[in-house]
This record gives structure tokens, C-alpha cells and sequence, in this order.
């Protein structure tokens, strides 16, 4: 009956401990006036955000644009929730917050003619939101930003058009194109698979005035001085479905000859969730070893 009952403690032990280690998600919506409907999004709180002994503790958030045909719910039910869960036990990155909004094809910018203003819902209603709702620790030591692929391209234009707002930023196989806007109007109207991601966000024709002022490329060569304060993070497979290969290259050889201290590699892979999981971990320690130097 002793050996039974220490048994027993021993196991009630062990999974209060296992429920007090695990991370949880919380899912929710932001009602947005610029947007003019509700915008969910789920967050990934970290072990011991809900501990009775920690309820001052503020945490570093890191923002997770999803990609083109995913939503906000994403990242954590494909594999990334499990990524990020045993890069904690493993003691390789700290704890930090993870928020995914839901982008739907918005390429996260004001669309032509500001129809439709996802930016200025991002930057004006939805950080500031998820910073009063979550204890997130204030101003941009602690926020970061990353994406892949449709949201790759959002957070490299995020941190590169508002270096003030972020201490860093990476991107998996970010949506960089070197076409010009001529160019992609015409894969447009083929059908062609580059045409079919860009859709209508950046308008059908590709208005080219608008495609420059949120062009990634125009933004490093214009804040420069600014993105000298960023940690930068990018990469892309090599053979990447969509030619991505080719802007993260033009953007890793641009940002070197302007002097921007930047991490940039090139992997044997796709464009795909298993090449995005693959190199999830290296993303979640690029940001922890950052958000560890801004403290």
C-alpha cells in the first residue's frame, strides 16, 4: 500500500509538472474599425505565462505572418506548436510569445486605392491590441517579426518600412520578386503559378507606383541606416517553386553591398510546409539569441 501511494504521488508529480511545462494557444479575434470585420488570430503563450509565482513577468512577442492559403491557425496545428514546444524543453530558445494574425491574401499592405488597409489595421488596431490583452514586454526591444513565404515578404516590408518598431526580423522563402510589374501583370493574365500567388493585392493590373512604395528592395535601399539596428534573418530553398531563390539572392547581395549586417542561407529544398518546418527551429534560435542581446 506505501510502495502504491508513493507511486501515486510520484505521478501526480510528474503531470503537474508536464501541464505546468506545456506552452498553450489562445485563439481569438480583433474587431478591427479600418478593416471593418472581426481579424482572428492565435497566440502560443509560453510554459509559465499562467504560473501564480510569475504574474508581473512581461515576455518578448515575435508576430508570424502566415503564408498565401493558410491562415492564422497554421503554424500551430502543422507541426510548428511541436517545433517551438521542444526547442523550450530542450532549453535552446526562452519564452517568448508567438501571435498569428489571419492575412488571407492581403500580402499584409494597404491594396491599391486603400481599399482594403491591412497595414495600417496591423501597425494602428492589432499590435496595439495584443499588446494590452498579453503581458508583452513594451516597445520594440521586445516585439519581432517573421513569415513565410506571402509572409515572409509581409515581415521583411513591416520591419524594413518601421526599423523603429522592430529589433528583428527573418523570412522563410519570402514572396521577393524581380519581375517587373509589367511582367507579372502579363503571368497574370497566362495563368502561370506566380501570376495566381500575387492575385489581386497589389491590383489587377499590377499598379506600378503602388508595387514600388511596398517593394522590399526599394525599402533596404531607402532605411538603410535604420535596418543597421535590425537583426536580419532570411532563407530560401533552392528549388523553390516559385523562383523565390532569385529575390532572396537580390536582396542578400543588395543588403551586403550596403553594409547591412544580415544572416542569409540557401538550402536544398521547395517551396513547402517540410521545408518550412525543417527550418523553423533555426528561425525560433535566431529570434531567441536577439531578443536575449536587447535585453
Amino acid at each position: 500500500m506505501f510502495r502504491f501511494c508513493r507511486l501515486l504521488f510520484v505521478l501526480l508529480v510528474f503531470f503537474s509538472f508536464a501541464a505546468r511545462a506545456q506552452s498553450r494557444t489562445d485563439c481569438s479575434a480583433v474587431n478591427s474599425r479600418i478593416l471593418k470585420q472581426a481579424v482572428h488570430y492565435c497566440v502560443q503563450l509560453p510554459p509559465d505565462y499562467d504560473a501564480k509565482d510569475s504574474p508581473q513577468r512581461r515576455y518578448p512577442v515575435l508576430y508570424f505572418l502566415h503564408g498565401l492559403g493558410q491562415n492564422e491557425q497554421t503554424l500551430f496545428r502543422t507541426g510548428g506548436w511541436s517545433v517551438i514546444e521542444d526547442l523550450r524543453r530542450q532549453h535552446k530558445i526562452d519564452d517568448f510569445l508567438v501571435v498569428a494574425p489571419e492575412g488571407k491574401r492581403s500580402f499584409y499592405i494597404n491594396s491599391p486605392g486603400d481599399s482594403l488597409r491591412y497595414s495600417d489595421f496591423f501597425l494602428q488596431e492589432f499590435i496595439p491590441a495584443i499588446e494590452s490583452r498579453y503581458r508583452v514586454r513594451p516597445g520594440r526591444k521586445g516585439r519581432a517579426i517573421t513569415g513565410v513565404s506571402m509572409g515572409g515578404y509581409g515581415a521583411l516590408r513591416f520591419a524594413f518600412a518601421h526599423p523603429e518598431l522592430f529589433s528583428a526580423v527573418s523570412a522563410q522563402s519570402p514572396a521577393l520578386i524581380t519581375q517587373t510589374p509589367q511582367e507579372l501583370s502579363a503571368a497574370g493574365h497566362s495563368g502561370t503559378p506566380l501570376g495566381r500567388v500575387i492575385g489581386p493585392a497589389f491590383g489587377e493590373p499590377i499598379d506600378a507606383r503602388h508595387w514600388q512604395q511596398n517593394s522590399v528592395f526599394a525599402l533596404a535601399r531607402k532605411s538603410q541606416s535604420g535596418l543597421r539596428s535590425l537583426a536580419i534573418y532570411f532563407n530560401c530553398g533552392q528549388q523553390d517553386d516559385f523562383g523565390f531563390e532569385d529575390g532572396a539572392t537580390a536582396l542578400h547581395r543588395q543588403l551586403q553591398a550596403e553594409g547591412v549586417r544580415h544572416e542569409y542561407h540557401s538550402y536544398p529544398g521547395d517551396h513547402s510546409l517540410t521545408y518550412f518546418l525543417s527550418h523553423m527551429g533555426e528561425v525560433m534560435e535566431f529570434h531567441s539569441r536577439a531578443f536575449a542581446e536587447q535585453k
